[in-house]
């Protein structure tokens, strides 16, 4: 058996979470980033398609067609389902780009409103969870500053 007795500590290489449920709050988010960029693939679909499921609310602020917000969560979509793979994967990028794609799906979210506002308060909330999770206290190890 080894002993430490320069007291140095040995952590494995990268970014360490401070607890282990900082660890799993992220596959949490990765998880969460996949299947609601797979469902906003298919809310953009059915938008594009002018689906009946939709109510329109007249002279709404932000109005734009149906199809072009279906464009939107399309392409957000399809974004934020590759960054929740590539958090999967532990691409270092992917927490950036998984926190800037869930404040943007948080916006478009709360603007789609008025045509499904329990499906879009219920991403807002689940944005907001991605974006904590992501933002999680972490430490850097010795090893990976070299």
């Amino acid at each position: 058996m080894a002993s430490n007795v320069s007291g140095t500590r040995h952590h494995q290489a990268g970014w360490e979470a401070r607890s282990p449920w900082a660890t799993g709050w992220t596959a949490a988010a990765a998880i969460l980033m996949t299947f609601g960029g797979i469902m906003a693939i298919f809310q953009g679909i059915a938008a594009i398609a002018e689906d009946d499921v939709f109510v329109a609310t007249r002279n709404f602020t932000y109005e734009f067609s149906l199809t072009g917000w279906g464009w939107i969560h399309l392409i957000l979509g399809a974004l934020v389902t590759a960054a929740g793979i590539a958090l999967f994967r532990g691409a270092g990028w992917a927490r950036v780009v998984g926190v800037a794609l869930a404040g943007l799906s948080m916006i478009a979210n709360f603007v789609w409103l008025p045509y499904a506002p329990v499906w879009a308060i219920v991403l807002v909330v689940i944005d907001g969870f991605i974006i904590w999770a992501l933002c999680a206290p972490r430490r850097e190890t010795p090893e990976s500053r070299a």
